[in-house]
């Protein structure tokens, strides 16, 4: 695992397929505030919570300037279903290799019931509208993630 991402650190680049067919870049969002949230699996019930989560808090979210992605090690195929599924309003990104991320250090080591595993750590990390990072937050819950990062940024919900 990459060390962890502090408030100043250049967010690090990236271009992954999205949900939509396409791909999509860190630079396409140059000029941009950008939320990235890193989520273990599709469709299974605590990333389920936190994409709707994301989806009912975009209209505040974007009403701040900030744009939201998702990024899972999920194939392309999955995510368009978890699109579809839970009519998710913002792109989903497969990290199929998770290259972004060990960047971003959201891959590394769990424990779950006594075993320890690499897997990917539910992160979510607030890139400014220079580039770099303005919020890093790792381990975060599932439910209620959403609620904290609007505290933490200030930004009331819609």
């Amino acid at each position: 695992m990459s060390e962890r991402l502090a408030p100043g650190d250049p967010a690090p680049a990236f271009t992954l397929s999205n949900s939509a067919g396409g791909t999509t870049s860190l630079a396409d969002f140059a000029g941009r505030q950008l939320i990235l949230f890193f989520y273990p699996a599709a469709m299974t019930p605590g990333c389920t919570k936190q994409a709707c989560d994301f989806r009912d808090s975009l209209a505040s979210l974007e009403s701040a300037g900030y744009q939201v992605l998702g990024i899972s090690p999920d194939p392309v195929a999955k995510l368009e279903k978890f699109v579809a599924r839970d009519a998710l309003t913002y792109p989903l990104l497969s990290d199929a290799d998770h290259a972004v991320a060990l960047a971003y250090a959201a891959w590394g080591e769990k424990k779950n019931y006594g075993k320890t595993y690499e897997g990917l750590i539910r992160s979510t990390i607030v890139v400014g509208a220079d580039g770099n990072v303005e919020l890093a937050q790792y381990n975060v819950r599932a439910t209620g993630h959403v609620a904290k990062l609007r505290r933490d940024l200030k930004i009331d919900a819609a």
